[in-house]
C-alpha cells in the first residue's frame, strides 16, 4: 500500500477519485470521498456540521472541476456525521440504502442540537450534577439521570461541531442489496452489507480503479461502535471486502488502508465476541463485562469506551432481545467507561 500521511483534507488516490480525510478519526471526525470523471461528480458522505462539509466541498471544487456542481451524493449510512451536510448538496441526487433513509430520522440534528444544550449544562454542573442524577434516579426518572451521567462525556467528544441550523435532507433514491451508478462512464457499485454498526450500511466501490470507500464499516486504529448489529453480519462485510480485494480502502473513520486493516478489524470482532460469550456465560452482566473485558493487542485503539455499546449489542444477540438499549443509557455507560 502507498504511505498514505494521515492529514486532514483530499487526498488524491488516483484517476479521478479523492479520499477525504478528517484525524484523529473519533467521534465525529469521518471520511469522505469524491469520485469524478468525465465532466461528473459523486460525493460519498457529508460531514457532521455545516462548516466542516463547506470547507471540505471548497477544496474538492479546487481539486476538481467536477466538483464544482456535485451531482450525486452517497450517504454510507445514518449517522450524522455521514449525512447532516446533505443541506449544502441538496440539488445533487442523494442515494442511500432505504434502511438507512428511514434511520436518518431518528436522531435528527435539531434534536441533537437540544440534547447538546442539556449536555453542556450538565457538564457545568460537575459534581453537584452526579448528586442531582443519583437523585433523579432514585425517583425512578433514569434518562434524566442518564443524561446527567454522560452530559460531561457528550459535551467533551460532540462539543466541537455545531448542530444548530442544520435542515435534515433526506436521500431522493433509495436502493435495496445494490445499485449500479456510472459517474462520466466510470462504474460505481452501491453495496448493502447492514444491518451492523447501524440499520443501513452500504460501501462504495469503484471497481476499475480498486478503490472502497467502506463507510463504518471500517474504523482503522479505533474501536469501532456496534450499535445495530448482529456482529455476524459485520465480519461477512469485512470478508466480502477481503474477497473484493480493493488496493485503496477509504474508511469511515481513520486513515487509508488496505487488506490488513479489514483484517486487523475481523481480528477484533472474532475475539470481542470470545470475550463476551464467555462472560455472559458465567452470568456476568453486560456492564460489569465491558469493564473487565481487556482485548490484546488492541491497547493503543482510541474511543475504547464504545466497549460499553459493543458488548452490550452482543449481549442482547445472546438473550434473543430485539429491542435495542436507549441510546442515553448507553453514552451514560461509556461515559463511566471512559
Amino acid at each position: 500500500m502507498a504511505d498514505w500521511t494521515y492529514r486532514k483534507g483530499l487526498h488524491d488516490v488516483g484517476d479521478g477519485v479523492y479520499a477525504y480525510l478528517q484525524p484523529d478519526g473519533g467521534w465525529g471526525w469521518s471520511n469522505a470521498g469524491l469520485i469524478a470523471a468525465g465532466g461528473q461528480s459523486l460525493l460519498v458522505d457529508t460531514l457532521f456540521d455545516l462548516k466542516l462539509t463547506a470547507e471540505m466541498l471548497a477544496e474538492m471544487r479546487r481539486a476538481s472541476q467536477a466538483a464544482a456542481a456535485i451531482d450525486t451524493v452517497v450517504n454510507t449510512h445514518a449517522n450524522g456525521d455521514h449525512c447532516w451536510g446533505n443541506q449544502l448538496v441538496a440539488d445533487a441526487e442523494i442515494i442511500a440504502s432505504r434502511r438507512a433513509a428511514e434511520e436518518m430520522h431518528e436522531l435528527p440534528p435539531g434534536k441533537m442540537a437540544k440534547l447538546m444544550k442539556a449536555a453542556t449544562t450538565a457538564a457545568r454542573l460537575g459534581g453537584p450534577g452526579r448528586a442531582l442524577g443519583g437523585v433523579l434516579g432514585a425517583l425512578g426518572l433514569g434518562k434524566a439521570r442518564d443524561l446527567i451521567a454522560a452530559g460531561p462525556f457528550v459535551d467533551r467528544v460532540f462539543g466541537a461541531f455545531e448542530f444548530s441550523g442544520i435542515d435534515l435532507v433526506p436521500p431522493s433514491r433509495t436502493f435495496e442489496q445494490s445499485l449500479t451508478l456510472e459517474i462520466g462512464g466510470k462504474t460505481v457499485e452501491l453495496i448493502e452489507v447492514g444491518p451492523a454498526h447501524t440499520n443501513g450500511d452500504a460501501m462504495v466501490h469503484v471497481p476499475e480503479d480498486r478503490v472502497l470507500f467502506a463507510g463504518d464499516i471500517l474504523f482503522i486504529e479505533g474501536h469501532p461502535i456496534l450499535w445495530e448489529g448482529p456482529v455476524a453480519n459485520w465480519v461477512r462485510a469485512l470478508d466480502l471486502i477481503l474477497e473484493m480485494d480493493p488496493e485503496v480502502i477509504v474508511p469511515g473513520h481513520g486513515p487509508i488502508t488496505d487488506r490488513r486493516g479489514v483484517q486487523r478489524l475481523k481480528d477484533y470482532f472474532v475475539e470481542l465476541e470470545r470475550e463476551a460469550r464467555r462472560r455472559f456465560e458465567a452470568g456476568m452482566g453486560p456492564v460489569e463485562a465491558a469493564r473487565d473485558i481487556h482485548l490484546e493487542g488492541f491497547d493503543a485503539w482510541g474511543d475504547a469506551e464504545r466497549l460499553a455499546v459493543n458488548v452490550d449489542t452482543l449481549y442482547r444477540e445472546l438473550r434473543g432481545e430485539p429491542e435495542r438499549t436507549d441510546v442515553i443509557e448507553l453514552f451514560a455507560r461509556m461515559a463511566a467507561l471512559a
